[in-house]
């Protein structure tokens, strides 16, 4: 695995850009320079991040979430072979 995470990813499982072993070694979100610990999908190519808003579930029970436009930095919090 490299040293840079994934342009897209996800941390729900069922999504096609969830990564088992990039969610294991921990990605950092940095979004508008601020970082952040409660994004559950981001882009980097595009610009954007997902989080959830308040405490609002869906249907399924799953947190309802927005598209946040801006900056995104990410970085592994581990390093590799951890």
């Amino acid at each position: 695995m490299s040293d840079t995470p994934p342009d897209h990813l996800a941390s729900d499982p069922r999504s096609p850009f969830y990564n088992a072993e990039a969610m294991d070694r921990g990605v950092g979100i940095r979004f508008n320079g601020v970082e952040r610990d409660n994004v559950e999908e981001y882009c980097i190519s595009e610009g954007w991040v997902r989080v959830p808003v308040g405490k609002s579930k869906d249907r399924r029970g799953n947190p309802m979430t927005m598209k946040v436009k801006g900056t995104v930095e990410a970085w592994y919090r581990s390093p590799a072979g951890e």
